[in-house]
């Protein structure tokens, strides 16, 4: 991203800030959308990953659905111009005043995670004479093979209805006047590199398939959510392999005549397209540790404090530099865990050098926080 490009307007604006190559993103949508549209599957983009108004703008703009898991987000997915009829609502605790507003802007579906759920939405839609299509998200206790904390897909989690509960999830629409089953959702994790998980998920989704079918259900919509990951290690211009992601489902996928096929994808549309731009503060040498210190924090970008999640780091200022020293790459936040990375092989670096912490289009911005009263953090387009 920074071999061929002038950085001095980089140079010149106020740092922190999160940089945008919107050109990257139109490339990376357009790919997903070709290789979505040679199997006719709909994709949904999972906004919980970034809801930066130009990344949404561009996102809407070729076509796609939302993925919401709030309020918050159903609103401005729809402020922004996404089709109500496009707009799935996810998410284990959905409030009362979550749930009426979907229901008033009347979106294309409810992905249910408990029987309680279904007993609730079903009193709000009939308090309105409204009738909520639903999905029912199943927890197919599939192992994505991810970080813990992002893993959603197995019996330990929160997420999504146990199979256990089925029978009951099953009783439930059929006593609900006000609910109208349309499928069936799961989502397995975050991050996700070896395709093979999503055979396996394919496998799981055709049994819950055939179980609702043979309970005299019609089970139009599979969606299977999304999870794919990105390539934190080599972020030059990497888009994921969307034909290779979307063929698994084809081949491995028992889709019925007429039935659709769902995706959430969120991270791999949006993961590369932006870095966080930091300058150096200070540089603090050791005799056991070489620090610097930015004026980026965990109040930028929470991933590494929260998942020990790895973001390249490069120094922009010193891109031809081949004279390499190890540093603790840390942040101004009164907290050890405001750490972006350790022993990280850099260019010798001095205060005022540019920092670039790569690949953070995903879960970056949207988790910004004013903890120790930071200021909010700005955004730079290309």
């Amino acid at each position: 991203m920074f071999t061929n490009i002038d950085i001095t307007p980089l140079s010149n604006a106020e740092t922190p800030f999160y940089y945008y190559d919107l050109s990257l993103l139109q490339e990376t949508l357009k790919k997903c959308a070709n290789a979505a549209n040679l199997y006719n599957f709909h994709v949904h983009y999972a906004m919980k990953a970034n809801f930066n108004q130009r990344v949404l703008e561009k996102i809407q703009a070729i076509g796609f659905g939302a993925d919401c898991v709030s309020g918050g987000e159903v609103s401005k997915a729809l402020e922004v111009g996404f089709d109500k009829g496009k707009i799935v609502f996810a998410g284990v605790g959905k409030s009362d005043k979550e749930i009426n507003g979907a229901l008033d802007n009347d979106i294309f579906c409810f992905n249910v995670e408990s029987v309680q759920e279904l007993e609730v939405i079903n009193e709000l839609a009939g308090l309105k004479g409204k009738r909520a299509r639903v999905a029912i998200r199943i927890n197919p206790n599939v192992d994505a093979y991810t970080h813990h904390n992002i893993t959603t897909g197995l019996d330990e989690n929160k997420f999504g209805v146990n199979s256990w509960d089925l029978p009951a999830c099953a009783e439930t629409l059929k006593n609900s006047a006000n609910l109208e089953f349309i499928g069936i959702h799961f989502h397995i994790g975050s991050q996700i590199t070896n395709l093979d998980v999503y055979k396996n998920l394919c496998v799981r989704v055709n049994e819950f398939a055939v179980w609702f079918e043979e309970r005299g259900f019609t089970v139009k919509v599979l969606n299977v959510g999304g999870g794919l990951g990105i390539d934190y290690h080599n972020p030059d211009h990497q888009i994921p392999d969307f034909e290779a992601y979307f063929k698994i489902f084809n081949d491995f996928l028992e889709k019925r005549p007429n039935q659709e096929v769902h995706f959430e994808l969120g991270r791999a549309l949006v993961g590369q397209c932006s870095s966080l731009i930091s300058k150096v503060l200070y540089v603090k040498n050791g005799k056991k540790k070489n620090f610097i210190i930015l004026d980026a924090g965990m109040t930028e970008l929470m991933r590494p404090a929260l998942y020990q999640a790895y973001h390249k780091i490069q120094n922009i200022s010193k891109l031809t530099d081949l004279n390499e020293v190890k540093y603790d790459v840390v942040g101004p936040i009164c907290e050890s865990t405001d750490c972006f990375g350790k022993e990280v092989e850099l260019p010798e670096t001095f205060r005022g050098d540019l920092i670039a912490l790569r690949s953070t289009g995903a879960y970056g911005e949207v988790m910004a926080s004013h903890y120790n009263l930071r200021d909010e953090i700005r955004a730079v387009y290309s």
